[in-house]
């Protein structure tokens, strides 16, 4: 798939986190606007998965650790064709399959079920040993929040994959720089992040998790690396692709008002617009 078809699906992901949240009147679309390109480009590019099959064996496995980003994970799910984009709008909504977290027994393309911190990571080295242990050839990928790389549960998981070489597993530090309560560096730093893994026995990447051409050379790099798991740190911008959402630390966690979400909107219409004429 080209560039620029990548990026066309990425905006349609974010009218559905948009679009989600706003139905919801609740929810996380900040983390999830910034991770848009890392979830596009591994549903369509990367990963083999099948939304008429979500359950083949041979399939790869995603773990979004980071939880409360799912209006990000289900877009891009539908988008793919798991399910209909109009069920996005029953985000939230009681007695819907699309809740406020993952939930991997109802939501076809949900590998594991995730939302508290930390925990998400600990299932995704599970797989990968299980997948390892089964001889199989399916790659793990697991998506956490630079906040959340704070849990000591990162760091235990972290060192046990380090320690069984683990090189069918691929984790992303969606590196936004902001947390519920402020800049990552100001609430309890984690830098040097790619350091950190380093110690961990890791091989590190470093990107901007927001552009495709990069992301694309970090999976690449990632599969041709052998005997240790991958981080690939992607560097990326909190509320990416609505003007008024980018950096701002309020938009971690609400929703926008009706006027907020037209705003919105439009501003997307005209971003795919302006890649249609390209």
């Amino acid at each position: 798939m080209t560039k620029p078809e990548l990026e066309k699906i990425a905006v349609e992901v974010r009218k559905g986190i948009v679009t989600a949240v706003h139905s919801a009147r609740s929810g996380h679309p900040g983390g999830a606007l910034s991770a848009v390109e890392i979830f596009t480009y591994l549903f369509f590019e990367e990963m083999n998965v099948d939304p008429t099959d979500p359950k083949k064996e041979d399939r790869d496995r995603f773990v979004l650790s980071k939880g409360h980003t799912a209006p990000g994970y289900y877009s891009v799910l539908a988008q793919r064709g798991f399910f209909p984009v109009e069920e996005l709008t029953t985000l939230r909504h009681v007695g819907a399959r699309l809740q406020g977290h993952p939930d991997m027994k109802h939501i076809p393309g949900v590998d594991m079920s995730s939302g508290s911190l930390g925990q998400g990571f600990s299932a995704a080295v599970g797989i990968a040993l299980a997948g390892k242990m089964d001889g199989k050839n399916y790659r793990v990928y697991a998506l956490v929040g630079d906040g959340e790389i704070q849990e000591g549960q990162i760091w235990e998981a972290s060192m046990f994959a380090g320690a069984h070489k683990l090189d069918n597993l691929v984790l992303v530090v969606d590196n936004n720089g902001l947390q519920i309560d402020g800049k990552v560096e100001d609430v309890c730093s984690p830098y040097p992040i790619g350091a950190k893994f380093e110690a961990f026995n890791f091989h590190v990447i470093t990107i901007d998790g927001n552009d495709f051409d990069q992301i694309a050379a970090a999976f690449s790099e990632a599969r041709e690396t052998l005997g240790q798991p991958t981080a690939i740190i992607a560097k990326t911008v909190k509320g990416k692709g609505v003007s008024y959402m980018e950096n701002q630390i309020g938009w971690h966690g609400k929703a926008p008002n009706d006027e907020e979400y037209a705003i919105a909107m439009e501003e997307l219409k005209k971003a795919g617009e302006a890649l249609c004429q390209m």
